[in-house]
């Protein structure tokens, strides 16, 4: 039985998940820089060590009403192939595996959606995955 480990996250009381091979590192959130014309889901450019790396709000991105940073606020840092880049969180929740059979395909299909693989399933907890290249795709 293959199992996947997840970084997982919440947005309010929704958990959402991205696989940790992505996971590059877990910061608090620094100055970001806005940067003109950019998507309305890229919050701005961070430095980082000396990396210029964009910020994704994924409440943006999903259309959520936008919160008040918190102590729990993160940016999750993610590399994709050579792309690295940050989304910001309302909070990291922990790193726990699970097992392929029981993460679903997604059910919603439409402008957005690419951005989930599907949703795990742990005992009650509904954990919904996001596909890391996808995040900064489209609008």
């Amino acid at each position: 039985m293959a199992e996947e480990q997840l970084v997982t996250f919440s947005f309010g009381s929704e958990e959402y998940g991205v696989d940790i091979i992505h996971v590059q590192e877990i910061i608090r959130i620094p100055a970001i820089t806005r940067v003109p014309k950019a998507p309305t889901f890229v919050e701005g450019v961070i430095n980082l060590r000396g990396n210029v790396i964009p910020v994704i709000s994924l409440r943006t991105r999903f259309g959520m009403p936008l919160v008040e940073e918190t102590d729990l606020s993160r940016i999750i840092v993610l590399q994709v192939q050579t792309k690295v880049f940050g989304i910001r969180v309302d909070a990291v929740t922990e790193v726990l595996q699970i097992d392929s059979e029981r993460i679903e395909p997604p059910i919603i299909l439409g402008m957005g959606y690419q951005c989930i693989r599907g949703v795990g399933k742990i005992g009650v907890r509904l954990i919904i995955l996001l596909e890391p290249d996808q995040i900064m795709c489209g609008e």
